[in-house]
């Protein structure tokens, strides 16, 4: 055939050649037609355990008589409540199918060949798609030590180390992903402050609602002082929309003024906006959340020592624990109709990240961790 002849990767940009997809945590449909399972748990891609609230599902319900009508393009409603919540202007925010849209239309914004971005090592996996994907060029900085407080966490000294004159964005994680590690607000703000204006600083938040250390900032609050700052966020994770793909930025206007001139026409669908809507009344469900997952880390801590185990502390919806052969042990786990998530592509082999569950689904995990440590 003719297009066996055809090398289309020489047609593809050079960091698209490059980069290497990203690979989510595998469905439990899968490992249960693959390994012939049943009952299935999967703590692999940080879920809510609880769902989506009762007034999300309602809102989704009110809405499914309009599935024939284009969605509000600008998000109207949805902008406002998120403009009222954060206390700014509705045109500081920026709508996206999951806040890794907006990741996106920050790279193809703000990147391009012959810039580059900045991060840190075992950082989350889009911030270098999206960088390779537009051209740009990565500036990866070394992470924390094992022996460091926030083990493998942002070095934000070595971070700032990696800026140059070509350097136009910075993502930081904060909590990050895979690690669960944090930024505390002194250290933070200080990074800001001594970074060019000209260099956008992306601030991730999407695990910030399950965050509850008292130095911990809220980014979105900062933007008067800082205007470089972009702030993202998500409904994929406390609020339990993951399925729907909605998350949003924060920014100045004329930030957020120009991510809008490349944002997809209608890429947040009405669905998904009714359905934050509704998320966004529900404090409730996120009070409860906000306790199971408190509940469900002293859970796994406690049963991590118990197992002689080490793990890296974390203020998100996870915990990565280390167990030596990561590949092994992840493999056991799946047999045992248990998936979490292995962390070898973040340069983490020896560790495996677990999405907190409820009680219940904790204790599957941890029993499935002890019979892998004593097989």
């Amino acid at each position: 055939m003719i297009a066996d002849m055809i090398n289309f990767g020489s047609l593809a940009n050079r960091g698209v050649r490059a980069l290497k997809p990203y690979q989510p945590g595998k469905p439990v449909s899968e490992l249960e037609r693959e390994y012939g399972v049943r009952n299935a748990l999967k703590l692999a891609s940080n879920e809510n355990p609880l769902g989506p609230s009762p007034k999300a599902l309602a809102h989704m319900r009110a809405e499914l008589a309009e599935l024939h009508r284009y969605p509000d393009g600008n998000g109207f409603e949805l902008k406002a409540a998120l403009a009222a919540r954060h206390d700014v202007s509705p045109s500081c925010i920026t709508l996206g199918n999951g806040s890794n849209d907006v990741l996106e239309l920050v790279a193809r914004t703000f990147l391009a060949p012959g810039l580059n971005a900045v991060f840190s090592r075992h950082a989350f996996a889009v911030y270098p798609i999206v960088t390779q994907a537009v051209g740009a060029d990565m500036h990866i900085a070394p992470a924390n030590p094992a022996d460091h407080a926030m083990p493998y966490g942002h070095d934000l000294a070595a971070l700032l180390a990696q800026v140059d004159v070509n350097t136009r964005v910075a993502f930081i994680a904060n909590p990050n992903n895979p690690t669960g590690t944090w930024l505390r607000a002194a250290e933070l703000e200080e990074f800001v402050r001594d970074l060019p204006d000209s260099v956008v600083v992306v601030i991730d938040e999407a695990y910030f609602e399950y965050v509850v250390a008292v130095d911990y900032p809220d980014t979105s609050a900062w933007l008067e002082r800082y205007p470089n700052v972009i702030v993202t966020r998500t409904f994929s994770k406390i609020f339990g929309l993951a399925g729907l793909r909605i998350g949003y930025g924060v920014s100045h206007a004329q930030m957020a003024d120009l991510l809008n001139r490349v944002r997809q026409p209608f890429n947040v669908n009405s669905i998904a906006q009714a359905a934050a809507l509704g998320a966004l009344l529900d404090d409730e469900h996120v009070r409860r959340s906000l306790q199971v997952n408190s509940d469900g880390l002293i859970q796994l801590e406690r049963a991590f020592a118990d197992l002689g185990l080490d793990w890296i502390p974390s203020v998100g919806n996870f915990i990565c624990v280390r167990v030596g052969d990561a590949a092994t042990v992840y493999e056991t786990l799946l047999r045992q109709g248990v998936i979490v998530r292995p962390v070898a592509n973040y340069e983490l082999p020896e560790y495996l990240r677990i999405t907190v569950g409820t009680g219940d689904e904790n204790s599957r995990v941890i029993a499935a961790l002890s019979d892998a440590a004593h097989n």
